[in-house]
């Protein structure tokens, strides 16, 4: 097997080995990137955050459009995990991460103080996750996913429960269910591991989902938006303690990244796409801006990104009837705040 794809149990193990450290360490106050500055009454004004390659996320987006006001972005390197951003920020490497609010749940189920402010990504007709075969695959309905293996970005997130719920509504016993393999795949590494049949089935999203439709030879088994219709899927954490000790800031953030949301809603798709080339161009991390003419919306469900009790509720009952966490042990209102969110405010 080739060294980007990584087994299932080992992947699994790496994940939930992150969930510990990351609770141990918040509840133990070592999350001191996140701290304020004590008894000054200054608030932290530079955050720092791991972004995408080849991608603009809103934050970087709010603040080239100037939504960030005094606030400053510190790039500290890329991830391609939901699970391991927010780890980074619940942690103090980072002071934001942007994950799958199923994999917050989980995080938060195992006692870090963390909480959501603001969706970031969702799933709607143009922006979802697609589960796509070879065009001649014999793969036709979940049944015919039995013995085969199915490249994500990452285990414990959006891309596996969905997966999941696609074997659920099919009837599926545990049995069966683990008979379908899932394995880590790069996204940037998806698309070709399915054309050399390394993998039968690849999650694709977003630019690398329409460049690799566009390249022809693969089709859809099946999309999350088919699955649960247009909703929010993810968004940015802060630590508890730094939204205490930082209310300005996070107020600021929080609400420049829903007037970026709101931006792209009402901009025309050729200016957003120039502006993100532009900004891309302008970082000097040396990246491929091509994919960008793919892009079609951050897929957010409700305006300015403002997070609804469903958007929690799903996946605390998915992992509760999983048995990943306990049930009851969570309300939605436990896991975000919509108070620091400006957008439509007065």
């Amino acid at each position: 097997m080739p060294a980007a794809l990584a087994s299932t149990s080992t992947s699994r193990r790496q994940f939930l080995a992150l969930l510990g450290i990351s609770a141990a360490a918040v509840s133990c106050g070592t999350a001191t990137a996140t701290g304020g500055s004590g008894g000054s009454g200054k608030q932290v004004t530079t955050l720092k955050y791991q972004g995408a390659v080849g991608a603009v996320t809103l934050p970087e987006l709010a603040a080239d459009l100037g939504y960030l006001g005094g606030l400053t972005l510190d790039w500290v390197g890329n991830t391609i995990s939901g699970p391991q951003d927010i780890q980074s920020a619940a942690t103090g490497q980072t002071h934001f991460g942007g994950a799958f609010n199923g994999a917050i749940v989980k995080l938060a189920a195992s006692k870090a103080q963390i909480q959501a402010v603001v969706s970031y990504y969702g799933s709607d007709k143009d922006t979802y996750l697609g589960y796509y075969v070879l065009e001649d695959s014999p793969i036709r309905s979940a049944r015919d996913l039995i013995g085969k293996k199915v490249g994500m970005n990452t285990l414990g997130a959006h891309a596996q429960a969905l997966l999941d719920i696609y074997l659920e509504r099919d009837g599926f016993s545990k049995a069966d269910a683990g008979k379908v393999e899932p394995l880590v795949v790069p996204p940037v590494n998806t698309e070709q591991a399915l054309r050399q049949k390394q993998i039968e089935v690849g999650v694709l999203s977003g630019v690398l989902r329409d460049k690799a439709l566009a390249s022809g030879g693969i089709r859809p088994l099946f999309k999350d938006f088919e699955l649960l219709g247009a909703f929010s899927a993810g968004s940015y954490v802060m630590t508890r303690r730094f939204i205490k000790e930082n209310p300005d800031t996070v107020r600021t953030f929080t609400t420049g990244v829903a007037k970026a949301i709101e931006w792209s809603r009402t901009t025309p798709r050729e200016e957003v796409i120039a502006r993100m080339t532009e900004i891309i161009k302008k970082r000097g991390r040396n990246e491929d801006t091509s994919t960008l003419q793919y892009w079609r919306s951050y897929g957010v469900a409700e305006p300015g990104g403002r997070i609804a009790d469903k958007e929690f509720q799903l996946w605390l009952d998915w992992l509760g009837g999983r048995g990943e966490i306990k049930k009851g042990q969570l309300k939605p209102g436990d896991l975000y705040t919509n108070e620091f969110n400006g957008y439509g405010k007065g």
